[in-house]
């Protein structure tokens, strides 16, 4: 698959086992058979020689093809930099499609809606992740001249595009994942705003609201403001802003949907308007991208830029040199990409887009010992972003010298403005890293750590302790390192609570949920400042926030200069109010005393899942797409087991037409310990209850918390591994694994 031997001296890349795991389950190339036909060496072997071998078309270039592929090799290798997860599985390999974002439009006709489903399923497929702005379609109730009926309006066409995601498994390693946007002015906003709010709706969406200035002003000002029927552009009503803000506050407040951007903010930083208007983003919100246009990502990971005999602790010599070897990188990979639409090559290639970012910048303040919300943690984050963000600009420059700028330069604001030639329109971007972290052994992107510790199931039912080392060596060099000390840290996430430990160590060694959240979105602001697209971020809030907490986010987020923000109040969607008909009124979450009546035809599914006394055959049949009953049978095996799966069958199926919520029941059967625990490739079984709540969890849970037996808030879990699964950059990861939910 290379184009270059592998020399006899390349080092083994130094990656620890969970990394191991990682590379093996998601980015190997495999073969028929599913087993591996690679190692680590080869893999980052393969995807050095794929990008370096564009150098050979460009006859000014310092380096040859082999040079720079060990230098690719050694930069990815020595966990400096890696690009985003879709170069590393398929530079070299036959797919080729090497970038990880697209947004694509939506017109108003059903051609051209349904063009950008068949469009959307084609960059899945080939392991992609796509950004719609549904701005453009005619609001609910329309009439359509063509038939003499009405339309259906934005949200009913987004079931379509979430089915059809539903579908498409990416490149047999990553799920779809959706950005939905639609602005604020469009008459069917307030439905957007709630499309969220029912269980598992539109569950392959994030969505975010387009918020203009005029709507902000608006807020502030306690007017109304328009709403605008895309076609004409005629005013067809209006809504008092405050309270559709604050319908959007109450919405994120319950589920952590909707979030928001600054559309106006960001058509203002839009490098060529002169090719069309920013509509929308990638899944993440961090890459504002035109329509059909893509962007390939990277990241460095600042924790390798510790220096302790620097004067202020960081190697910017060796920051510098990473940043423009990257920049060649990621400008290589755009000429090997082959993009599964000729409107994505010719936009990509007239813009040569490119977002270098960083992760590992929570593993830097812990190596310096400077507490992430403090003034001094947001100076060094402009400090390294001002670095970052000039020097691939001054490598953008050095490659428009050898190569010529981006084709359409002379349109861009660049050109206009006469600031000299640019290779790519944008250079910087801080996109989420959840997987690429765990193969460089850093912290993820610009977020603080989630937990110092926590334990993911191995073979056999033993837990693995996974700490992160700079506290450990942190914990071992103040004399307070211990088992004990571990356990608890391992069990809470935090050692806020302890109050023996030195207060330094208790500023320093902060975690998510222990920092205000004015924290997290000075510390966006503060990158943003610095960064050409925008910034993945997400404002972690305890379960207790409040609604007003969550307006002041959402206000200071406007007036600090970020592009957008997400949050997300731990547990929120356990809470969710129950809803009754399309936008009908809440009712409180209590189960209802009246058992449903069955109805004379349903319809499911049976899943067979290996457990210790068998395998058990488990129906499921859904009224409307939610669990109604339950039938569990167990093959070859005695009729005690046999009675205690129809049993437990027969309770949960009471439970169901009774009212009581999914996750509740999860919550009571998951974990039930029995004599023949089993591991098999979806984790540990612990029993047929533990089987049963398997499968509803994962059918219909993912990413949303469940409660234990006490009533508790426990955090959503991992559908490959069984592990906790944490919400940062805009999506619900699996620290243990890698899995996310996001792609």
């Amino acid at each position: 698959m290379t184009t270059l031997p592998m020399p006899a001296d390349l080092p083994e890349p130094a990656i620890n086992p969970n990394a191991q795991v990682v590379l093996a389950k998601r980015y190997l190339q495999k073969g028929p058979d599913g087993e591996p036909t690679e190692d680590a060496r080869s893999l980052f072997w393969r995807v050095a020689t794929a990008i370096a071998a564009m150098e050979a078309h460009y006859d000014k270039s310092p380096f040859t093809p082999e040079a720079l592929a060990r230098a690719f090799y050694d930069l990815m290798t020595g966990m400096r930099f890696l690009p985003n997860s879709p170069t590393l599985m398929n530079a070299g390999a036959p797919l080729g499609q090497l970038a990880a974002c697209f947004v694509l439009p939506v017109g108003d006709s059903m051609e051209e809606i349904f063009d950008a489903v068949k469009f959307a399923a084609l960059i899945h497929k080939s392991g992609g992740g796509t950004g719609f702005s549904f701005s453009r379609l005619r609001p609910k109730k329309s009439r359509v001249g063509s038939t003499g009926g009405v339309a259906s309006g934005p949200v009913s066409f987004m079931r379509i595009f979430n089915t059809a995601t539903e579908q498409v498994k990416q490149g047999g390693t990553r799920r779809g994942a959706n950005m939905g946007i639609l602005r604020i002015d469009h008459p069917d906003i307030l439905e957007f705003i709630t499309c969220k709010e029912r269980e598992n709706e539109l569950q392959n969406f994030n969505i975010s609201v387009a918020l203009t200035e005029r709507f902000m002003q608006a807020v502030e000002k306690g007017e109304d403001y328009d709403l605008v029927d895309p076609r004409d552009k005629r005013v067809v009503g209006s809504q008092n802003a405050a309270e559709v803000f604050s319908l959007l506050v109450r919405k994120a407040w319950e589920s952590g949907d909707p979030g928001i951007v600054f559309i106006d903010r960001i058509n203002r930083d839009n490098p060529t308007p002169a090719l069309g208007e920013i509509e929308s983003t990638n899944p993440c919100g961090e890459q504002p991208l035109l329509p059909y246009e893509a962007c390939n990502l990277g990241s460095i990971n600042l924790s390798v830029f510790f220096d302790p005999e620097a004067e202020d602790g960081i190697d910017w010599k060796g920051l510098t040199e990473t940043v423009h070897l990257a920049v060649r990188f990621l400008d290589n990979v755009i000429d090997a990409s082959r993009y599964p639409l000729d409107q994505i090559t010719e936009m990509v290639r007239a813009n040569r887009k490119i977002g270098l970012g960083i992760m590992g910048f929570a593993d830097l303040l812990y190596l310096l010992r400077i507490p992430y919300d403090s003034t001094e943690a947001l100076s060094l984050a402009e400090k390294v972003m001002e670095t970052i963000q000039g020097e691939a600009r001054s490598a953008s420059k050095t490659l428009a010298a050898e190569r010529g700028p981006f084709p359409a330069y002379a349109e861009s604001v660049f050109g206009k403005r006469n600031l000299g030639p640019y290779r790519n329109a944008t250079t910087t971007t801080i996109a989420p890293t959840g997987t690429l972290s765990i193969i460089a052994g850093c912290s993820s992107g610009i977020e603080p750590l989630f937990a110092l510790a926590f334990s993911r199931h191995v073979m056999d039912g033993e837990k693995l302790v996974e700490a992160n080392p700079h506290f450990v060596a942190a914990m071992q060099e103040a004399g307070a390192y211990s088992e004990s000390l571990m356990e608890e840290v391992t069990r809470k996430g935090s050692i806020a609570h302890i109050g023996m430990l030195p207060e330094e160590l208790r500023d320093v060694f902060v975690t998510a949920m222990d920092i205000e959240p004015v924290w997290h979105l000075k510390m966006q602001a503060a990158f943003q400042k610095y960064t050409d697209n925008a910034v993945s971020k997400t404002v972690n809030l305890p379960n207790k926030a409040t609604k007003e907490d969550i307006r002041e986010i959402y206000w200071l987020a406007y007036e600090l200069g970020c592009k957008g923000v997400t949050v997300y109040r731990d547990g929120c969607k356990a809470g969710q109010v129950l809803c009754t008909g399309e936008g009908g009124q809440a009712e409180t979450g209590k189960p209802q005393s009246k058992v449903r009546v069955r109805p004379d035809i349903v319809f499911g599914f049976t899943q067979k899942v290996k457990t210790g006394l068998g395998e058990l055959y488990l129906t499921v049949n859904e009224v409307e797409g939610k669990p109604f009953e339950v039938f569990a049978t167990i093959g070859k095996s005695g009729r005690s087991v046999t009675a205690k799966a129809e049993a437990i069958g027969r309770l949960v199926s009471l439970a169901l037409r009774s009212g009581v919520d999914v996750a509740d029941i999860v919550g009571q059967l998951k974990g039930i310990g029995g004599e023949n625990p089993v591991f098999q490739k979806k984790g540990l079984l612990l029993s047929i209850p533990d089987a049963v709540s398997w499968v509803l969890e994962n059918r219909y849970l993912q990413g949303a918390p469940i409660h234990d037996d006490t009533g508790n808030l426990t955090h959503p879990t991992c559908p490959d591994c069984g592990g906790e699964l944490t919400f940062e950059e805009g999506c619900h990861v699996c620290k243990a694994c890698g899995y996310t939910k996001c792609g």
